[in-house]
């Protein structure tokens, strides 16, 4: 049986819309998937949209379930929610997170989908892609007890990052953004809040996850002697300005990456991506999660959504996507 679903394209620069697509019967091993939410990771996929992502890495940025090829039109997305319909018995009817685009209807590997603990409500749920890259972050990072740590730009992930590390033992954290509307996240999680120009130094570790120079540059001024900064954010196309005099040798800093496409080498050997999702679901058992879902529409709104997301004239964290019951 063929069955016609409806995907959201992006058509950079600027534009996206809704075509259809057949989706069939699963076959062995695969499931069918009707989606109840999805959520618009508005860093990347504004960047999708305006068709900034650069050729060097038009396939290190596909989608795990993409469709089309950079710069577009382009099938793009990765997370997704929805309540198992057809295919491998023991999922039958359970809600699953899969790494999927904006889509009603999909046929997916059952592999490929991670059941939503009970006490994880499916609406929250959409956020595991993006705790998966803060679980990634702090495997890559290792914060020690007892660290002064900074997470400088509270968007999705770092805030995802610093909502992680509240509760941290003996820790000093804070989260630096130059909103100051950003100061809710860290009450939401119970930690500190700073402005750049008020945050504190000496620190042992700074997460930046801002995507701007300034917050780059200040990054490295909070950092102590021999400090790190890892570094989350995705600069895309543009060009970036790293200040390497003044006092980066003679504190002997560094500046690493961290990106969530590969496990983190501290946990590779031990932890398959399956495990890293399974952890970031568990983790949203926590409401002060709930402070990351900053907006929400239809399904069917999306045109139009999304470009308002990608230039600023909506301002969201995360925006849930609601789609039409069965």
């Amino acid at each position: 049986m063929t069955r016609t679903a409806r995907a959201f394209w992006f058509n950079p620069p600027g534009h996206g819309e809704l075509r259809t697509a057949d989706v069939g019967t699963p076959g062995a091993g695969e499931v069918l998937v009707r989606t109840l939410f999805s959520g618009v990771s508005r860093g990347t996929e504004s960047l999708v949209l305006r068709g900034g992502v650069p050729p060097s890495q038009y396939e290190l940025m596909r989608a795990p379930f993409q469709e089309g090829e950079f710069p577009g039109p382009v099938k793009y997305g990765y997370l997704n929610v929805g309540v198992v319909e057809e295919g491998e018995p023991d999922l039958l009817g359970r809600t699953v997170f899969c790494l999927y685009p904006h889509q009603t209807h999909y046929i997916v590997p059952s592999s490929a989908v991670t059941v939503v603990p009970d006490a994880v409500p499916a609406n929250r749920a959409i956020l595991a892609g993006t705790v998966e890259t803060a679980v990634n972050a702090l495997w890559d990072a290792a914060p020690l007890i007892g660290d002064r740590i900074a997470v400088v730009g509270a968007g999705m992930v770092g805030a995802s990052v610093a909502g992680l590390l509240a509760g941290f033992p003996g820790a000093r954290v804070q989260l630096v953004d130059a909103d100051p509307a950003r100061r809710e996240i860290a009450d939401a999680f119970g930690i500190s809040f700073a402005t750049p120009e008020t945050a504190a130094h000496d620190c042992d570790l700074v997460v930046h996850a801002s995507a701007t120079d300034a917050g780059l540059a200040r990054s490295l001024e909070l950092l102590g002697t021999e400090g790190e900064v890892v570094e989350l954010s995705w600069y895309g196309d543009r060009k970036v300005s790293v200040p390497l005099g003044e006092f980066f040798h003679s504190r002997r800093l560094s500046v690493r990456a961290s990106q969530v496409g590969m496990v983190s080498p501290a946990r590779r050997a031990r932890r398959t991506f399956g495990d890293r999702v399974a952890l970031a679901l568990e983790l949203l058992a926590n409401p002060a999660f709930e402070v990351l879902i900053t907006g929400e529409s239809g399904f069917d709104e999306l045109p139009e959504v999304l470009p308002r997301l990608a230039d600023g004239s909506l301002p969201a964290l995360c925006h849930r996507v609601v789609y039409a019951p069965a």
